[in-house]
Order: C-alpha cells, then structure tokens, then sequence
C-alpha cells in the first residue's frame, strides 16, 4: 500500500515543491533541507482573524536560516506564503531563543543534526514543556533513543534550567555528533513490557507536587507490572524558571528495547481546564501510557514520522518496522516523503506473534499493527568533513 499526495501538495515543472497550509510546517523543512528540494507554501491561514505565520512560525524560519548555510527564506507582505531554498548544514555551535515551548524547535532539529559537517550543538531557552508540543523530558527519554536504532550514538539533551508555560525561562543544550551514514533498520519483534520509568517535576510549587504525582502514577501502573522506578524532579530558584508548574512523563521499555511513552502537565492558571491537582495530572499520564501501549508496535506513535524518515535515508537496503496504528500525522508524511525522495513504503498486516507451547496470545495486542518497509537511497553525508 502506498500513500498518494495528498490535495495540498503539488509538484511544479520547474522542481518547485508547493504546499497549502500551515501545517506539517516542520516536517515539510526537514524533507526540503535533507533533499535540497526548494519549496513554496500558500495559503497559510488566509481567512484568519490574525492572517499568515505566527510568531513561533517565523521564529521557526528564523532557526533555520541561522544553523544552515546559504538557505533563503522569503515571505510575502502578509505572511500568507513563503518560499525556501534549503542550504548545507555546516554545525558547529548556536544558541537561540524560543517563542514556543523547546520541543517544537527540537522535532525540527533532531533530524538534522547527524547530517552536518561539523558536530551539532544548540543552547535553546525557553518554556521546557508545555500541553502542545513534546517535554524536553519526552525528547531526552524517548526521542533520542529512537536514533539508537540506525547507529546514532552520544546524542544528548542537557535540562540546564527548567521554565514551566506561561513565563518560561528554562534552558536545555541539544548536542549530536554527525554520521556518515545510517544503520539498516528490522526491527519487527515489539516484545512485552519489562518495565516503566519515569520522572516527576515541579517548578515554583511545593516539592510534595511531585512526590503525589509518583504515588497516584503508581496507584494505576502497579495492578499491571512490577518493575517501576519513578524519579523526582524538583527545582528552586534561578533554574526553576519564571512560573510554576509540574508534570510527568512516563516511558515503558519491552523485552526487546521497544519504547512507548506518555506525558501529562498541568493547566496553568487561566487556561482552559483550570488548574489540575498532582493526582489528576498523573492518573492521565497513567491512562495515556496504557492506551499507547495497546495500540501496539515497536515505535512509539508520535516518533512514527521520525522513524521512517532515518529509514528513508538509510542504506540502498530493505528496511522494514512493525509499527501500530498509524497516525494522521504519519499518514500525511508518508505522502510527503513521495514528493520529496519519491520512496514509496509497503505496508502490510503485521504477521501474527510466534507463541511458545502453552502461551497464551496477549489480549492487548495492538489491532492496527502494520509491517512497514521501505528500499532507502543510501543517503550520505556529504556535509561532512574527510577524517
């Protein structure tokens, strides 16, 4: 099975890549820069009370332009579209500021990163975790090691400062060394869950926050498996950020090194849903844990995309991964990666699990499992320096 463009792509006759939207804004860069492709994107929230890119949006760009080398970015008058021409990744070291919480400007450069010239390193400041985008903690826990897979070793994300939404002020430093070339995935045995991890955080409230969270966490992951180990995570002073808040993330490790994860943080004062008690925040953590587990696979659902993308770019080899229900997010990259590399992906049923002689099969397996591969084109690095 194959996925199609979708109707807010279109390829013109002189290789320009256009798009309509705002959204897969992030993923859309990361495929141009990696393919050298230039883009143009139209019609970004045209009918809107406030029309064009956002300031994040902007703010995005901005990053861009500042860690590759030779990229252009023109946007229109009133923001509606802009065009890219995607530049070299040279590395080296950066800083920069963000708008919106760290883990939307990491989704962007996590992928990135081992394909400079030069090792990779980013001071980003900011908010470290908010309910939209990805903790720092998720990135540092869950997404890097999901690069272990294709031989990307010593990846890692440094918490300086935490800064909790609306105020900010946290700190995290991302460093990456640089590959020549990506390992070739199989990983088709998700395993049984073994054990579950996790840490809870608090900034500018009472340390007992997390300490309630660890215990209403356990209250429901303990009827399942034994092996929890939750941290406590808590910050004072300079490095707790300007406003207060708490969360938990939660990561479940298989017998074969499959990760699935969830996350919970607490509503700020103001926001809707009011402000949420340490158990309310950690049973939903919990629930959302479970509920990522049940769906099955050997990735976790929000590290899909990440996953074929580096399947894409590995060697001129068959790689194949069992995923679980492929989300709308992952559907639409699929479609992008045509466009982009012009791999299509086979998917197929996923074969039923071996059972040994008087096993039983689990009644949690996920119902939408799907066996995923792909041929990559044996991207290489030409960025980076000869030894």
């Amino acid at each position: 099975m194959a996925a199609a463009p979708g109707p807010s792509s279109r390829k013109a006759k002189d290789g320009l890549l256009r798009f309509s939207g705002h959204k897969h804004l992030r993923q859309r860069l990361v495929l141009a820069i990696l393919s050298g492709k230039s883009i143009r994107v139209d019609g970004i929230r045209p009918d809107d009370v406030h029309v064009g890119l956002r300031d994040y949006e902007v703010n995005l760009l901005r990053l861009v332009e500042k860690v590759t080398n030779g990229s252009t970015i023109d946007i229109n008058l009133t923001g509606t579209s802009f065009l890219f021409h995607p530049g070299l990744l040279p590395g080296g070291t950066y800083t920069h500021t963000c708008p919106r919480s760290v883990g939307y400007y990491l989704e962007l450069l996590v992928p990135l990163a081992p394909f400079c010239k030069k090792p990779f390193s980013i001071t980003l400041d900011g908010i470290t975790g908010d309910t939209a985008d990805l903790s720092a903690d998720m990135v540092r826990t869950v997404t890097l090691p999901h690069l272990h897979l294709f031989g990307i070793r010593d990846a890692e994300l440094q918490i300086k400062k935490r800064g909790a939404a609306p105020g900010g002020g946290g700190s995290v430093l991302f460093s990456c060394p640089n590959v020549r070339q990506l390992a070739t995935l199989r990983f088709l045995d998700a395993g049984r869950v073994r054990r579950i991890r996790g840490i809870a955080y608090s900034t500018r409230v009472s340390p007992q926050f997390a300490n309630r969270m660890v215990e209403a966490a356990r209250g429901v992951l303990n009827r399942f498996i034994p092996d929890i180990y939750l941290y406590t995570d808590v910050y004072k002073g300079e490095e707790a950020g300007k406003s207060p808040g708490y969360g938990i993330t939660l990561v479940a490790q298989s017998t074969t090194d499959a990760v699935h994860s969830a996350e919970a943080l607490a509503h700020t004062p103001g926001s809707e849903g009011g402000v949420q008690t340490p158990e309310d925040v950690a049973t939903h953590a919990a629930r959302l844990l479970l509920e990522e587990i049940s769906h099955g696979g050997a990735v976790d659902s929000k590290h899909q995309w990440l996953v074929l993308l580096l399947m894409v770019l590995g060697k001129e080899d068959v790689g194949k991964c069992l995923m679980g229900d492929l989300t709308a997010h992952t559907i639409q990259f699929l479609r992008d990666v045509l466009l982009f590399f012009g791999v299509k992906f086979k998917i197929s049923p996923a074969p039923a699990p071996e059972l040994e002689e008087g096993e039983e099969r689990p009644a949690t397996r996920g119902t939408g499992e799907v066996l995923v591969s792909c041929v990559g084109v044996g991207y290489s690095n030409v960025n980076k320096a000869m030894a």
